[in-house]
Protein backbone atom coordinates (compact mmCIF):
# COMPACT_ATOMS: atom_id res chain seq x y z
CA UNK A 1 0.00 0.00 0.00
CA UNK A 2 1.08 3.45 -1.04
CA UNK A 3 2.26 5.26 2.21
CA UNK A 4 -0.28 8.76 2.69
CA UNK A 5 1.74 11.67 2.61
CA UNK A 6 0.94 14.23 5.58
CA UNK A 7 0.55 18.04 4.56
CA UNK A 8 1.47 20.79 6.87
CA UNK A 9 -1.74 21.21 8.30
CA UNK A 10 -2.27 17.66 8.94
CA UNK A 11 1.18 17.62 10.70
CA UNK A 12 0.10 20.76 12.92
CA UNK A 13 -2.89 18.39 14.19
CA UNK A 14 -0.45 15.44 15.08
CA UNK A 15 1.97 18.22 16.73
CA UNK A 16 -1.08 19.00 19.25
CA UNK A 17 -1.74 15.28 19.73
CA UNK A 18 1.47 14.37 19.95
CA UNK A 19 2.23 17.10 22.56
CA UNK A 20 -0.53 15.93 24.92
CA UNK A 21 0.46 12.37 24.64
CA UNK A 22 4.28 13.73 25.86
CA UNK A 23 2.17 15.87 28.65
CA UNK A 24 0.28 12.66 30.10
CA UNK A 25 3.16 10.87 30.05
CA UNK A 26 4.76 12.95 31.95
CA UNK A 27 2.20 12.97 34.74
CA UNK A 28 2.05 9.34 34.57
CA UNK A 29 5.81 8.83 34.31
CA UNK A 30 5.98 11.10 37.90
CA UNK A 31 3.38 8.23 39.48
CA UNK A 32 5.20 5.83 39.04
CA UNK A 33 6.61 4.41 42.37
CA UNK A 34 6.44 1.33 44.96
CA UNK A 35 3.26 0.57 46.34
CA UNK A 36 1.11 2.12 43.48
CA UNK A 37 -1.75 0.09 41.90
CA UNK A 38 -1.15 0.30 37.93
CA UNK A 39 -4.75 0.31 37.67
CA UNK A 40 -4.55 3.76 38.70
CA UNK A 41 -2.67 5.47 35.70
CA UNK A 42 -5.69 4.29 33.10
CA UNK A 43 -7.95 6.51 35.74
CA UNK A 44 -5.12 9.13 35.06
CA UNK A 45 -5.53 8.65 31.57
CA UNK A 46 -8.79 8.92 31.30
CA UNK A 47 -9.26 11.94 33.94
CA UNK A 48 -6.74 14.12 31.80
CA UNK A 49 -8.04 12.91 28.25
CA UNK A 50 -11.32 13.88 29.82
CA UNK A 51 -9.99 17.21 30.79
CA UNK A 52 -8.01 18.52 27.34
CA UNK A 53 -10.98 16.92 25.32
CA UNK A 54 -9.52 14.31 23.33
CA UNK A 55 -10.07 10.38 22.67
CA UNK A 56 -8.19 7.52 24.10
CA UNK A 57 -6.47 5.65 20.85
CA UNK A 58 -6.55 2.35 22.29
CA UNK A 59 -9.23 1.90 24.25
CA UNK A 60 -11.20 -0.40 22.03
CA UNK A 61 -9.06 -1.09 20.09
CA UNK A 62 -9.66 -4.79 18.15
CA UNK A 63 -6.97 -5.78 15.94
CA UNK A 64 -7.01 -9.34 14.41
CA UNK A 65 -8.36 -11.98 16.63
CA UNK A 66 -7.58 -9.94 20.15
CA UNK A 67 -10.49 -8.89 21.99
CA UNK A 68 -11.02 -5.37 22.39
CA UNK A 69 -8.21 -3.54 24.50
CA UNK A 70 -9.83 -2.62 27.66
CA UNK A 71 -7.74 -0.04 28.76
CA UNK A 72 -6.77 3.73 27.92
CA UNK A 73 -3.01 2.88 28.24
CA UNK A 74 -0.77 -0.01 27.89
CA UNK A 75 1.50 -0.52 30.91
CA UNK A 76 4.38 -3.38 30.78
CA UNK A 77 6.23 -4.59 33.96
CA UNK A 78 9.56 -5.99 34.15
CA UNK A 79 9.53 -9.14 31.49
CA UNK A 80 6.26 -7.72 29.79
CA UNK A 81 7.25 -6.14 26.97
CA UNK A 82 4.19 -4.24 25.48
CA UNK A 83 0.62 -4.21 25.65
CA UNK A 84 0.12 -4.77 29.09
CA UNK A 85 -3.09 -3.90 30.70
CA UNK A 86 -2.86 -1.99 33.29
CA UNK A 87 -5.08 -4.45 36.35
CA UNK A 88 -5.03 -4.19 39.92
CA UNK A 89 -0.94 -5.06 40.30
CA UNK A 90 1.00 -3.28 42.58
CA UNK A 91 4.48 -2.02 41.52
CA UNK A 92 7.33 -2.97 43.52
CA UNK A 93 11.11 -1.76 44.50
CA UNK A 94 13.13 -2.59 41.27
CA UNK A 95 10.20 -2.82 38.73
CA UNK A 96 11.01 -1.09 35.31
CA UNK A 97 7.47 0.32 33.81
CA UNK A 98 6.60 0.99 30.26
CA UNK A 99 4.03 2.95 29.32
CA UNK A 100 2.60 3.38 26.20
CA UNK A 101 -0.07 6.02 25.08
CA UNK A 102 -1.99 7.12 22.18
CA UNK A 103 -4.01 10.21 21.94
CA UNK A 104 -6.76 10.74 18.79
CA UNK A 105 -6.96 15.06 18.44
CA UNK A 106 -9.33 16.20 15.85
CA UNK A 107 -8.95 12.74 13.86
CA UNK A 108 -4.94 12.66 13.91
CA UNK A 109 -3.43 10.40 16.42
CA UNK A 110 -0.30 10.38 18.86
CA UNK A 111 1.76 7.62 19.82
CA UNK A 112 4.85 7.98 22.12
CA UNK A 113 6.35 5.29 24.94
CA UNK A 114 8.27 5.30 27.87
CA UNK A 115 10.09 2.90 30.53
CA UNK A 116 10.39 4.53 33.76
CA UNK A 117 12.04 2.99 36.85
CA UNK A 118 9.96 2.10 40.13
CA UNK A 119 12.91 3.28 43.02
CA UNK A 120 15.84 2.12 42.87
CA UNK A 121 16.90 -0.81 40.05
CA UNK A 122 19.80 -2.85 39.43
CA UNK A 123 22.14 -1.42 37.38
CA UNK A 124 21.58 -3.81 34.28
CA UNK A 125 17.90 -2.47 34.27
CA UNK A 126 19.12 0.67 34.52
CA UNK A 127 21.56 0.07 31.45
CA UNK A 128 18.90 -1.15 29.59
CA UNK A 129 16.36 1.58 29.94
CA UNK A 130 18.93 3.99 28.81
CA UNK A 131 19.78 1.80 26.02
CA UNK A 132 16.28 1.43 24.71
CA UNK A 133 16.14 5.47 24.83
CA UNK A 134 19.80 5.20 23.35
CA UNK A 135 18.18 3.36 20.21
CA UNK A 136 14.88 5.14 19.90
CA UNK A 137 17.32 8.58 19.31
CA UNK A 138 19.75 6.67 17.14
CA UNK A 139 16.77 5.50 14.69
CA UNK A 140 15.33 8.92 14.56
CA UNK A 141 18.75 10.76 13.61
CA UNK A 142 18.66 7.77 11.26
CA UNK A 143 15.19 8.95 9.55
CA UNK A 144 16.27 11.74 7.21
CA UNK A 145 14.62 12.48 3.81
CA UNK A 146 16.05 10.31 1.25
CA UNK A 147 17.30 7.37 3.93
CA UNK A 148 15.76 4.22 3.67
CA UNK A 149 13.99 2.24 6.28
CA UNK A 150 16.94 -0.04 6.51
CA UNK A 151 18.74 3.02 7.98
CA UNK A 152 16.58 3.33 10.62
CA UNK A 153 16.36 -0.51 11.58
CA UNK A 154 20.39 -0.59 11.44
CA UNK A 155 20.52 2.24 13.47
CA UNK A 156 18.39 0.96 16.23
CA UNK A 157 20.16 -2.68 15.93
CA UNK A 158 23.63 -1.83 16.18
CA UNK A 159 22.77 0.39 18.94
CA UNK A 160 21.64 -1.79 20.97
CA UNK A 161 23.49 -5.01 19.92
CA UNK A 162 26.55 -3.15 20.71
CA UNK A 163 25.33 -2.47 24.21
CA UNK A 164 24.70 -6.16 24.60
CA UNK A 165 20.90 -6.18 24.26
CA UNK A 166 18.88 -7.87 21.57
CA UNK A 167 16.23 -6.27 19.50
CA UNK A 168 13.02 -7.79 19.68
CA UNK A 169 11.60 -8.90 16.05
CA UNK A 170 8.13 -9.54 16.43
CA UNK A 171 6.45 -6.04 16.89
CA UNK A 172 7.80 -3.07 15.36
CA UNK A 173 7.39 0.83 14.49
CA UNK A 174 4.59 1.81 12.06
CA UNK A 175 3.23 4.85 9.85
CA UNK A 176 0.55 6.90 11.73
CA UNK A 177 -1.73 9.70 11.16
CA UNK A 178 -5.58 8.99 10.97
CA UNK A 179 -5.28 5.18 12.01
CA UNK A 180 -2.67 4.54 14.91
CA UNK A 181 -1.15 1.72 12.55
CA UNK A 182 -1.03 2.85 9.05
CA UNK A 183 2.12 1.69 5.94
CA UNK A 184 4.91 1.51 5.97
CA UNK A 185 6.05 -1.10 8.95
CA UNK A 186 9.26 0.26 10.50
CA UNK A 187 11.37 -2.50 11.76
CA UNK A 188 14.18 -2.18 14.58
CA UNK A 189 16.59 -4.10 12.81
CA UNK A 190 18.01 -4.05 9.36
CA UNK A 191 20.15 -3.50 6.64
CA UNK A 192 21.56 0.03 6.07
CA UNK A 193 20.10 1.21 2.51
CA UNK A 194 17.33 -1.38 2.11
CA UNK A 195 14.03 -0.73 2.57
CA UNK A 196 11.52 1.96 0.75
CA UNK A 197 12.66 5.54 0.60
CA UNK A 198 11.51 8.03 3.11
CA UNK A 199 9.49 10.72 1.84
CA UNK A 200 9.05 14.27 3.24
CA UNK A 201 5.12 14.14 4.41
CA UNK A 202 5.57 10.58 5.96
CA UNK A 203 5.54 10.52 9.88
CA UNK A 204 5.89 7.62 11.53
CA UNK A 205 6.20 5.92 15.08
CA UNK A 206 9.80 4.78 15.71
CA UNK A 207 9.89 2.17 18.47
CA UNK A 208 12.44 0.41 19.75
CA UNK A 209 11.99 -2.82 22.07
CA UNK A 210 14.89 -3.94 23.85
CA UNK A 211 15.40 -7.04 25.76
CA UNK A 212 18.05 -7.96 28.07
CA UNK A 213 18.04 -11.85 27.04
CA UNK A 214 16.94 -13.26 23.85
CA UNK A 215 15.04 -11.52 21.13
CA UNK A 216 11.86 -14.06 21.58
CA UNK A 217 8.64 -13.47 22.97
CA UNK A 218 5.42 -15.13 23.73
CA UNK A 219 1.83 -14.03 24.53
CA UNK A 220 0.19 -14.29 27.71
CA UNK A 221 -3.30 -15.52 28.23
CA UNK A 222 -5.11 -12.35 28.30
CA UNK A 223 -4.00 -12.54 24.25
CA UNK A 224 -2.84 -8.88 24.76
CA UNK A 225 0.09 -8.58 26.64
CA UNK A 226 3.52 -9.81 25.18
CA UNK A 227 6.24 -11.14 27.19
CA UNK A 228 10.24 -12.02 26.75
CA UNK A 229 10.08 -15.86 26.13
CA UNK A 230 13.15 -16.46 28.14
CA UNK A 231 11.73 -13.98 31.42
CA UNK A 232 14.71 -11.42 30.66
CA UNK A 233 13.85 -7.71 31.59
CA UNK A 234 12.43 -5.23 28.63
CA UNK A 235 11.96 -1.78 27.64
CA UNK A 236 10.54 0.27 25.38
CA UNK A 237 10.57 3.43 23.78
CA UNK A 238 8.69 5.64 21.03
CA UNK A 239 8.28 8.41 19.57
CA UNK A 240 5.59 9.66 16.07
CA UNK A 241 8.43 11.24 14.33
CA UNK A 242 7.50 13.50 10.76
CA UNK A 243 9.76 13.42 8.09
CA UNK A 244 10.42 17.05 7.04
CA UNK A 245 12.29 18.02 3.67
CA UNK A 246 15.12 19.60 6.83
CA UNK A 247 15.58 16.02 8.58
CA UNK A 248 13.09 14.20 11.33
CA UNK A 249 10.66 16.32 13.54
CA UNK A 250 9.57 14.79 16.86
CA UNK A 251 6.20 15.34 17.35
CA UNK A 252 5.72 13.68 20.93
CA UNK A 253 7.26 16.38 22.58
CA UNK A 254 5.91 18.07 25.65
Amino acid sequence: MPVELKSRDEIALMREAGRIVAQVLEILAAEVRPGLNVRRLDEIVREEYRRRNVIPTFLGYAPGNAPPYPATVCVSINDQIVHGIPRDRILQEGDIVSIDLGATYKGFVGDAAITVPCGNVSPEAMRLIEATKGALWAGINAAQPGARLGDIGAAVQEYAESRGFSVVRDFVGHGIGRHMHEEPSVPNYGERGKGRRLQPGWVIAIEPMLNAGRPETRVGPDRWTIYTADGSLSAHFEHTVAITEHGPEVLTLP
